[in-house]
């Protein structure tokens, strides 16, 4: 088993842990490995691309062809002919 020492711990903290520990009938330094258990235990969230997303709410019901739009060519704003 591996050890870690931590410093500069803010006192307000320590008094936390201390009381967290004794409403748990456990010593501050069991508190702390399951509070790190815990934490670490939990899998982190993957960010998601919303139009991903969408896509696949939307899937199931098919997709839509759209018809084509014909489109004329860009034209140079008034004044810069």
């Amino acid at each position: 088993m591996a050890s870690i020492t931590i410093r500069n711990l803010d006192n307000e903290l320590k008094i936390h842990l201390r009381v967290r520990a004794a409403k748990h009938g456990r010593s501050m330094e069991e508190e702390v490995r399951n509070i790190l258990k815990a934490a670490l235990s939990i899998e982190p969230v993957q960010e998601q691309n919303l139009v991903e997303v969408i896509r696949k709410r939307f899937e199931a019901f098919g997709g839509v062809e759209l018809p084509e739009v014909p489109r004329e060519p860009v034209r140079a704003p008034e004044g810069f002919e």
